[in-house]
C-alpha cells in the first residue's frame, strides 16, 4: 500500500486496527469525518476492502490494509509507508465465551497474543514514529473489573488497562498521550449471537436501561484523539451505561 499517494492534504494520520466492522468500523469513520485520513487494518482482506470502499463513497479518506498485528515485521512495513502518524487505535482483538474449567492454557496464549502482544506491537511501532501531541487509545473493555465465563478474556483486558498506564508514564517524554476506553455491552454482530433470554438478562444491568452503539465508543475515541484534548493521559474511560458502579442486581 502506497498510503503517501493516497493522503494529499490531510493534516493528520489515523490507524485503527480491527476496523472491518463493529465498533473498529465506527472509530474509522468516527475519526475520518473529524479530518483524518485512516488506515483501516484488519486480518480479514474482504472484509476491510468493502469497508473502506463504504467510507470512501461516503467522500471519506480511508485506505485499507490488511495485517495481522501480532507480525511485527508487518506493522513496522505498513507504518514505513506513511509520511506521519498522529493517532493509533488499537482495536483488534478476539473474544470466546467459555467455562472456567474448561479453558486451557492455548486459551490464554491465544487471547494474549492478540489483545495484548498485538496491541504492545503495534503501539511500540506507532510510537517510535509519532511525534509530539500524538495519540494512543486502546480499546479495552469494562469486563477487566469481573464477569462470567470468560477469565481469560478478563485478564488479558486486565493487562490492556495496567499497559495503558505504563505506557503513558513511559512516553510522556516524548509528548504522545496514551489512554484507553473500556466498553460495556455494546451492541454489535457479536453482542446479537447471543440468545435473547440472555440479552434480557444483561439489559436489567443496565442503568441507563439501554446498551452502547459502536458509536457511543468511536465518540469517545474522537473526544481523546481531538488535537484539542489536552492533559489527559494514562487513563481508561469507561462507556458503558454506569456497569462499572455495579448496577441493579437481578
Amino acid at each position: 500500500m502506497a498510503a503517501e499517494a493516497s493522503i494529499p492534504g490531510i493534516k493528520r494520520v489515523a490507524f485503527v486496527s480491527g476496523a472491518a466492522r463493529g465498533i473498529g468500523l465506527a472509530i474509522a469513520e468516527r475519526l475520518a469525518r473529524d479530518g483524518c485520513h485512516v488506515i483501516m487494518a484488519d486480518l480479514n482482506a474482504q472484509s476491510i476492502g468493502v469497508s473502506a470502499q463504504k467510507l470512501q463513497a461516503a467522500g471519506l479518506s480511508a485506505t485499507p490494509a490488511v495485517l495481522d498485528v501480532r507480525d511485527r515485521k508487518a506493522v513496522s512495513a505498513l507504518f514505513d509507508t506513511l509520511p506521519r502518524l498522529d493517532v493509533a487505535v488499537n482495536n483488534a482483538a478476539i473474544f470466546s465465551d467459555k467455562e472456567f474449567f474448561s479453558l486451557t492454557e492455548d486459551d490464554f496464549r491465544s487471547t494474549y497474543e492478540v489483545n495484548v502482544v498485538g496491541l504492545f506491537i503495534v503501539a511500540q511501532e506507532a510510537a517510535r514514529r509519532m511525534g509530539e501531541g500524538s495519540r494512543i487509545i486502546n480499546i479495552g473493555s469494562r469486563s477487566y473489573l469481573g464477569g462470567r465465563n470468560h477469565a481469560h478474556y478478563i485478564a488479558s483486558k486486565g493487562a490492556v488497562a495496567s499497559l495503558t498506564r505504563g505506557m503513558a508514564i513511559d512516553l510522556a517524554s516524548k509528548g504522545i498521550y496514551v489512554n484507553a476506553v473500556a466498553p460495556g455491552v455494546i451492541e454489535t454482530d457479536m453482542f446479537h449471537s447471543v440468545s435473547p433470554e440472555r440479552r434480557a438478562e444483561m439489559l436489567k444491568l443496565q442503568l441507563t436501561g439501554k446498551f452502547g452503539q459502536p458509536a457511543d465508543i468511536a465518540n469517545a475515541v474522537g473526544f481523546l484523539a481531538a488535537a484539542t484534548t489536552e492533559y489527559i493521559t494514562g487513563q481508561v474511560l469507561h462507556v458503558d451505561g454506569g456497569k462499572s458502579l455495579g448496577g441493579p442486581m437481578s
